[in-house]
């Protein structure tokens, strides 16, 4: 098989490393890996089968040539910036922040729902990786879509912190333990309001219509993704005090009735996804037991008795994997399986 050179750009962040673990496990024929981050991270080593790479600073670099693929998680601005000078230089960019998401010129892939998009990479150069919670989302919608259009979706998330980064982690740690400890709580800086046991109905921006710009991110992200501007979509984001897992509760309105067990069947059918559904037995989806895994596990199958023709799933993945890292290196495979 062929072996390419990768890049990871925001090596040291946790997706970043993150990205780096997956591409070892899944044994992706690197060929030579170099990593990219800001200043503060020079000179830093990172394991990559039993080698320790240096970490280089991004800003400094002139040249990117010779590296055939770079997966991105430095944040919008690094993206906007630099994607297009590794893509000028024949990368080819996959890019984990919100920057591309929309452009009508670079495709946002989840590989499970629309492989076929990763063709697009040949306008820009540049890949999207969608939103965390939007990728669980569709790869549970995929296959109720592929039965029945969907008229409508209403989604309420229940987001861990390490959504917000590694700074965001160590605040529910350190709110955690001075709460335990009786001491007092310590002024939070990551979140708005104390993140330890508590939940906010708050991630990202607000916006003028009075959603958060996370919200809309599941809302237009859906919608590309699903290749169906007339899915009418309804988000509410919600940050939960817990270190790894997204879970949702997913309200789904199909143009024609599927049934709980036939949606069942559907979705155990279908690659990537875990159907754990058996409530009589206290067993569905839990954040504390998918952490580490690539599957999305959905569970809480139901009719939504309200309506005609609605379902009521729970969704949960690893937001770092398969919300980020894992959708990347997927996403990295069928670049390198079919088009480099």
């Amino acid at each position: 098989m062929k072996e390419f050179t990768v890049a990871v750009v925001g090596a040291t962040g946790a997706v970043g490393r993150m990205m780096i673990q997956v591409l070892e496990e899944r044994d992706f024929p690197v060929k030579e890996l170099r990593l990219f981050a800001s200043e503060r991270s020079r000179g830093v080593k990172i394991p990559f089968k039993g080698e320790d790479i240096t970490v280089e600073v991004l800003s400094e670099q002139k040249s990117f040539a010779g590296i055939d693929i770079a997966l991105f998680s430095a944040g919008a601005s690094r993206s906007l910036e630099f994607a297009p000078k590794f893509a000028a230089d024949g990368a080819v960019v996959v890019d984990n922040s919100s920057a591309w998401r929309m452009d009508p010129e670079v495709p946002l892939v989840v590989p499970e729902v629309n492989p076929h998009a990763v063709a697009g990479y040949k306008r820009k150069g540049i890949i999207a990786n969608p939103n965390c919670s939007t990728i669980q989302m569709v790869v549970a919608l995929k296959p109720l879509y592929d039965e029945s259009p969907i008229k409508r979706v209403v989604v309420s998330t229940y987001q861990a912190v390490s959504g917000a980064g590694q700074k965001a982690i160590q605040e529910l740690m350190d709110q955690t333990r001075a709460w335990c400890q009786g001491e007092n709580m310590p002024e939070p800086k990551v979140f708005p309001h104390q993140i330890a046991f508590n939940c906010l109905p708050h991630i990202d921006v607000f916006l003028e219509n009075g959603y958060t710009k996370e919200e809309m991110k599941m809302v237009n992200e859906t919608k590309k993704i699903m290749e169906d501007e007339t899915i009418a979509v309804t988000a509410t984001t919600v940050r939960v005090p817990v270190f790894y897992g997204h879970a949702e509760a997913v309200n789904v309105e199909t143009k024609e009735k599927i049934t709980a067990q036939k949606a069942r069947e559907l979705l155990a059918n279908f690659p990537g996804i875990v159907v754990i559904d058996d409530p009589e037995n206290k067993k569905y989806p839990l954040q504390i037991e998918i952490a580490g895994r690539d599957e999305v596990f959905v569970g809480r199958i139901r009719e939504d008795e309200s309506i005609e023709n609605g379902l009521n799933l729970w969704v949960v993945a690893d937001n770092l994997r398969k919300g980020a890292a894992t959708n990347a290196v997927q996403i990295a495979e069928i670049l390198a399986e079919k088009y480099l």
